[in-house]
């Protein structure tokens, strides 16, 4: 496997090897209850004194309070419900409040829906109003002047977890100040820990939430910083630990863990300088340049972390980048880590008015403080590889040999009909949302597109050249390369497009391979093709891939018994068939990337060939009645399941895939078959 370089630092952090140490320490010598009054107890106790000390040191705290908690998101509700209560109090008493909860419109998603939670459960009915920020992702402090007057509570942040940008959190002070805004303030400062130096208790700032896990310490550790003064409700009470400000036994493990870390800030010599921080990313992004010339970073580097890029690149979606950058072991994200499993475009991009193709596209690379020059280096050079790579068009077929292609699997489809030898391609039932992927498909095969075909009549659409269905007039068939393409009636007004190998006639049943079939029932076809052309339709939700007659009839069963392999049950089949063989559905650019098709990089010294998930169909025909056993193999195991399942479904009982795919079950290593 490709070693891993992790430049996915703002989602989360390894452990800090000395923050190990001090959570074993911890939990296997100083384990007491800081609660208890024996001397087990008070060592704790003393551990837990010097943590706070430490950190009231580190963040400036001054005579605020320091409190340790699970992390970000408890320390944002619970400065937002202290804030809250406070002023349904100063209300209830006759007081005048703000009647606006303003937050910057880039802030991570806990602060809206915190403000929003807690806004309807204390009954306050405050209206929720986003902060706008410019084009370089800085809050707009005219708009803030304007905001100030009427407001009761102010939530920014002092670095965004996307783009890295450093907010002016000096003239956010200056402007709630100079129009006497009376509203409580909250500084996320997740971001900010370790990357440059904080005193708090010098600002106006009333709650600062920080999160262990950000920078090098255990996930579930943070702490919450409440200016001395501010109001306060404890989040969870009942046993009276922090000083009542936060119920629960404390979790001394990552307490101590968290207190290594902040040991190395206060010390010095662990962390890398500010210098060397900028001087990483600064080599990054030539490289980025150098890799794709187009390349747009969505923030401006000046006004950013030294560790954080966000950038786009033209013609590639954040999946193709992601997915190519995973396999050749360089770690990178979308967005937040929080909600970069969603297909979305990233809400802090669009907040700062960035054009929808880039935030639709965008990807985050950051890296944390311990980063070394040799990890730079190599992250460099796989970056240069990727570009190389896509730049390529992420090719690993032939690309003069015809084949289908399916877009969108999963819902809506589009299919691409290519002949590489004559530089021709066919498009039948284009979805809107493929338009760009289909013309990037064109162009990388420098290909001419001889029609695009619908299953279903388009009012309006006829021209001078097609009718409603895009099918050229005065044709009866379309032959291109070595294929034939014609029409098959399936009434109601629908047509069917059968693709067979020509022979200089017309196609009889047993010669169809294909059969696109928009959305008709497949016994709509039974005239026209056999028992195993694959039947490719226009949704394929519920029948993933493609079926066919045969599959219709076949009753489902436990047709998934057996076909999900962990890395035992792999080496076992391998062993068992040493004819079997190992198929990636990844794109090409992931394969291409991830070198696992170079002899010996599968098991038993096995090549690994790459067929796409999307180009499944243009192979299954072959395999269908080889006997041979096919293992599929993604990094995940999403695709190969679906190929996997597709081809039992159509009649090969020997297809499998790898449980959790390549991330979680490794190739075994396994003797030479004799």
């Amino acid at each position: 496997m490709t070693s891993e370089i992790y430049l996915d630092g703002n989602a989360t952090s390894p452990v800090l090897p000395a923050a190990i140490d001090a959570a074993v320490h911890a939990m296997q010598v100083c384990y007491g209850n800081p609660s208890s009054t024996h001397t087990t107890g008070l060592q704790a106790r003393a551990l837990l004194d010097s943590a706070r000390a430490r950190a009231r040191r580190v963040i400036g705290a001054g005579g605020g309070h320091v409190m340790f908690n699970s992390g970000a998101t408890e320390g944002i509700q619970t400065a937002v419900l202290s804030a809250l209560c406070a002023l349904r109090a100063r209300r209830d008493s006759g007081e005048p409040i703000g009647t606006l909860l303003v937050y910057g419109a880039t802030e991570h998603k806990a602060v809206p829906q915190s403000l929003a939670h807690w806004n309807a459960v204390l009954g306050l009915n405050l209206q929720l109003v986003a902060l706008p920020v410019d084009g370089d992702g800085l809050h707009d402090l005219d708009a803030l002047r304007r905001l100030a007057p009427q407001a009761a509570m102010v939530c920014t942040m002092a670095a965004n977890n996307e783009t890295g940008v450093l907010s002016d959190i000096a003239g956010v002070e200056a402007v709630l100040e100079e129009t006497a805004c009376s509203a409580y303030w909250m500084v996320d400062c997740v971001q900010a820990l370790g990357k440059f130096r904080l005193q708090l208790a010098k600002s106006r700032i009333d709650y600062a939430p920080f999160s262990g896990h950000k920078l090098y310490a255990p996930k579930g550790i943070g702490m919450l910083y409440v200016r001395d003064g501010a109001p306060y409700t404890p989040l969870i009470v009942g046993g009276g630990q922090e000083g009542a400000l936060r119920s629960g036994t404390e979790n001394m493990a990552g307490i101590a863990a968290l207190d290594a870390v902040l040991a190395a800030l206060e010390q010095g010599g662990v962390f890398r300088t500010h210098d060397q921080l900028y001087d990483f990313r600064d080599r990054l992004a030539a490289t980025l340049r150098r890799a794709w010339p187009g390349i747009v970073f969505n923030a401006p580097l000046e006004h950013a972390l030294p560790t954080t890029l966000n950038f786009s690149v033209p013609g590639l979606t954040s999946r193709e980048l992601m997915d190519v950058f995973d396999a050749a072991g360089v770690r990178v994200s979308s967005g937040s880590a929080c909600s970069s499993n969603k297909a979305a475009p990233s809400y802090v991009l669009e907040a700062m008015g960035i054009p929808a193709w880039r935030s639709g596209s965008a990807i985050r690379m950051s890296f944390g403080p311990l980063v070394d020059d040799a990890t730079i280096t190599r992250a460099c050079e796989r970056i240069e590889r990727c570009g190389a790579i896509l730049n390529a068009g992420g090719k690993s077929h032939d690309a003069t040999a015809p084949y289908v292609l399916q877009l969108g699997s999963g819902a809506d489809c589009s299919w691409l009909v290519f002949d590489g030898a004559s530089h021709s391609c066919v498009v039948i039932d284009p979805h809107p949302e493929h338009e760009d992927r289909i013309a990037a498909h064109v162009a990388q095969h420098g290909c001419r597109v001889l029609a695009s075909l619908t299953t279903a009549p388009r009012p309006g659409a006829v021209t001078l050249d097609t009718d409603s269905y895009g099918w050229p007039h005065g044709t009866d068939v379309l032959l291109f390369g070595g294929q034939r393409l014609q029409r098959a009636d399936c009434g109601g007004g629908a047509q069917a497009y059968l693709l067979g190998t020509d022979t200089g006639g017309e196609l009889s049943r047993a010669a169809v391979h294909h059969a696109f079939i928009g959305n008709a029932a497949p016994q709509q076809l039974a005239a026209f093709v056999h028992d195993d052309t694959l039947l490719c339709a226009a949704r394929d939700e519920h029948l993933p891939l493609c079926h066919s007659l045969r599959a219709t009839r076949r009753q489902p069963g436990d047709m998934d018994n057996g076909m999900h392999l962990d890395h035992g049950a792999l080496r076992a089949l391998l062993a068992l068939h040493p004819n079997a063989l190992l198929v990636d559905v990844r794109e090409g650019g992931e394969h291409a990337a991830s070198g696992i098709g170079a002899p010996a990089a599968g098991p038993d010294g096995r090549t690994v060939v790459n067929v796409p998930l999307g180009r499944l169909t243009s192979h299954i025909g072959a395999w269908l009645h080889s006997g041979v056993p096919l293992v599929f193999c993604c990094r995940s195991g999403a695709r190969s399941a679906r190929a996997a399942a597709c081809l039992r479904r159509l009649g090969h009982p020997h297809a499998y895939d790898l449980a959790g795919g390549m991330a979680l079950t490794m190739w075994p290593a396994l003797p030479h078959a004799a």
